[in-house]
C-alpha cells in the first residue's frame, strides 16, 4: 500500500474516451472505460434512460448521442439505485417521470444530502460540472416495489427489484423479448464493485437470479457493454467472484478478533493479485473492505457515508 495515495480518486483525472453502441434491437449502452455507464431504451414512441451520470453537463453528452439516432421523446429516466453519480444529471433530460424503486426513494430520503456531499468529494473529474445541478436532490415522480411493467408502444420494459446487492435498492431494466439487461451497479466488467452501500450475503445471489433471466445483452453499473451470452456470464461472474473473495477474507479476519485495520492489509494483500488491475480498485477497497466488516461483525444494514466519515476512514486505512 502506498502512504502517498491520494484519497479516493482524487488521482483520477484523466479524461475517458466514450462510447456509444447498439447492443440489441431496442437498447443502446453509453460506456466510457469504468466510468459510470448509461443504459438506453429506444422504444417505438418513447425513450428511457437508466442511470443518468454525475450532472446535467455529463448528460448534455448522451443526449447528443441518443439525438443522432432518434429523436423520440426521452419520457422515462429509470434510477437503478441512489448513487449521486448515477442521479445527479437526471434533470438535463426533462422526462415525464422518473422511476425509482421504494427501497431506492426511502435511501434518498434517508441518506441523500449524505450520500451526494460524500461523493462529490470522492470523484473531482465526475463532478467538474457540479454548479449545473440542480439545488436539492433528484426524486422520483414514482416509485415500486418488486416489478412494474411499462409500455412504449409495443416494447415491453420491465424494471425488476432482483434482490438486494450493490444497494437495497436495486433495479435491472429488462427487455424480455430481446434479452436485454441494464444492471445498474449490480453488476460490473472489468471494473471494482463499490460496496460501501452493500448486502454482501446477498449479493451473490442476486446475481443468480439475474443469471436465471439468461440475458444475451447487458449494460454494467460500469466497464464494457457485453454482447452475447458468453460474455454476459464472464461478466457475472467477475462480479459474483469478487463480491465473494472479498467477503471470505473479511469474515475470516473478522472471525479471528483482527481489528480493521489488520484485516483490511490482509484482504488487499489477498485480492489485488486477482483484480488489482480492475477499475477504481485502489478507490473502492478501503469502502468495500470497511462495509464488509461492518457486516461480517455488528451493522446488518450499510451505515450512512458522509464526508467526514469518508476522511476519517481513509486515514486510518491508508494513512
Amino acid at each position: 500500500m502506498n502512504p502517498s495515495k491520494k484519497f479516493a480518486s482524487q488521482a483520477d483525472l484523466e479524461e475517458k474516451k466514450v462510447s456509444f453502441s447498439q447492443i440489441s434491437e431496442h437498447a443502446w449502452a453509453y460506456t466510457a472505460e469504468g466510468d459510470p455507464n448509461t443504459g438506453i431504451i429506444i422504444g417505438d414512441d418513447a425513450v428511457l434512460v437508466a442511470d443518468t451520470q454525475a450532472t446535467p453537463a455529463m448528460a448534455a453528452d448522451v443526449i447528443r448521442r441518443i439525438r443522432e439516432v432518434t429523436d423520440k421523446p426521452i419520457k422515462y429516466v429509470v434510477l437503478t439505485h441512489y448513487h449521486a453519480v448515477r442521479v445527479l444529471g437526471a434533470s438535463a433530460y426533462a422526462p415525464q417521470q422518473v422511476i425509482a424503486s421504494q427501497d431506492t426513494y426511502d435511501l434518498i430520503v434517508e441518506r441523500g444530502e449524505q450520500d451526494k456531499a460524500s461523493e462529490i468529494g470522492r470523484f473531482p473529474r465526475l463532478f467538474r460540472n457540479v454548479e449545473t445541478v440542480p439545488a436539492g436532490l433528484t426524486w422520483p415522480t414514482m416509485a415500486f416495489t418488486g416489478k412494474m411493467t411499462l409500455f412504449l408502444g409495443k416494447l415491453e420494459v420491465q424494471l425488476l427489484q432482483l434482490g438486494r446487492g450493490h444497494t437495497k435498492g436495486d433495479t435491472v431494466v429488462w427487455l424480455p423479448q430481446e434479452r436485454t439487461l441494464l444492471s445498474g451497479d449490480l453488476v460490473e466488467f472489468d471494473a471494482t464493485p463499490y460496496a460501501g452501500d452493500a448486502y454482501f450475503k446477498d449479493w451473490p445471489q442476486t446475481l443468480d437470479n439475474i443469471a436465471a433471466l439468461n440475458p444475451r445483452a447487458l449494460v454494467p453499473g460500469r466497464g464494457a457493454a457485453l454482447v452475447g451470452e458468453e460474455q454476459v456470464q464472464a461478466g457475472l461472474a467477475g462480479t459474483r467472484a469478487f463480491i465473494s473473495d472479498l467477503y471470505q477474507a473479511v469474515q475470516a479476519g473478522a472471525a479471528a478478533g483482527k481489528d480493521l485495520k489488520a484485516v483490511y492489509k490482509e484482504a488487499y494483500a489477498q485480492m489485488a493479485p486477482k483484480y488489482g488491475q480492475w477499475v477504481i480498485f485502489d478507490h473502492c477497497m478501503p469502502f468495500d473492505v470497511t462495509r464488509a466488516y461492518d457486516e461480517a461483525t455488528q451493522y446488518a444494514d450499510p451505515r450512512v457515508w458522509t464526508a467526514e466519515r469518508d476522511r476519517q476512514m481513509w486515514e486510518a486505512l491508508e494513512g
